[in-house]
């Protein structure tokens, strides 16, 4: 990786890109039901490292120059995958899921309103991400792409059939290919879909397609590594979210399955072979190469 790159000032101009295109994207908290409105905002905006809008930003660099339309695309798919993402961490939050108060350092949206709400939240979050996709002004094969791969990605075959055996799975025990299958869906799904985004705006062609979706499964598998390993390692006030839940649900886990120096030295190797899928690309791919150093390397 070049030095000329600076990650961090990316990070930060990316961040802030998110956060503008979150705050004008989603409905003021003023629209009729205010209420409704309101809770969105609160568990779209309330925080997050928005590793997934960045992945989407990442991916779109790999074009080069963009144009108007691409700026666009990127934006919206950017906000799209966010609102998909914040509604499945307010339906995971349930009582009758994982049962949680505490998200991105503060009460979740059940807790800070009711439960009611968080459900028609995680409902209404879900269907604008798809009308953003749909009416973002850009060209309607790039519009209809993105659309397929995000419903693709969110539904039964991908984060909610993740969620399911998660949920199927408490108290049982899962082989190492049940639990690669089970991330791959819950969590991996959303991240290769945010890294797709990205290439379906930059207009990318199928073989760097598919050198993107190397890094993404390989991204997404490692991300979820490290939240098992989070789970066990660090405090409820450093994650943000209450620690130890997995074990306390009586989960399967990398940890579990594998041991902690397993699960540690498995992040490590994926993070490597995430970077390598990007060598065609070069300097362009310098982005998504800190992402993924970032993803491994993070704390909480």
């Amino acid at each position: 990786m070049s030095s000329d790159f600076l990650f961090q000032e990316w990070l930060s101009v990316y961040s802030a890109r998110a956060e503008s295109a979150l705050d004008s994207l989603l409905d003021s908290d003023q629209t009729t039901p205010k209420r409704l409105h309101e809770a969105m905002r609160y568990a779209a905006q309330g925080g997050g490292k928005r590793i997934r809008p960045l992945l989407v930003y990442a991916a779109g660099a790999l074009s080069g120059e963009q144009s108007t339309e691409q700026i666009v695309a990127l934006d919206a798919a950017a906000v799209a995958i966010e609102c998909i993402h914040a509604y499945s961490l307010v339906h995971d939050d349930l009582p009758c899921m994982d049962d949680d108060d505490l998200r991105r350092g503060r009460a979740t949206v059940h807790k800070a309103y009711d439960e009611a709400t968080a459900l028609l939240v995680g409902d209404a979050l879900q269907t604008r991400a798809f009308e953003i996709l749909a009416n973002a002004r850009c060209e309607a094969d790039v519009r209809l792409l993105m659309i397929s791969s995000l419903a693709d990605a969110s539904g039964s075959r991908g984060m909610a059939g993740g969620q399911a055996i998660d949920l199927e799975s408490v108290g049982k025990k899962l082989d190492l290919t049940g639990l690669k299958q089970m991330h791959a869906m819950k969590t991996g799904a959303l991240l290769s879909c945010a890294v797709e985004l990205g290439g379906i705006a930059a207009h990318l062609n199928p073989a760097q397609m598919t050198c993107l979706k190397h890094y993404s499964q390989a991204l997404g598998l490692a991300f979820q590594i490290v939240d098992d390993v989070l789970d066990v390692t660090a405090d409820s006030q450093t994650l943000g979210k209450t620690a130890g839940k997995d074990a306390a649900n009586d989960k399967p886990t990398y940890v579990t399955l594998m041991g902690l120096d397993y699960a540690k030295k498995q992040s490590k190797a994926l993070q490597t072979e995430a970077i390598a899928s990007l060598d065609i690309f070069g300097s362009k791919a310098q982005a998504l190469q800190e992402l993924a150093l970032l993803v491994v390397n993070r704390s909480k």
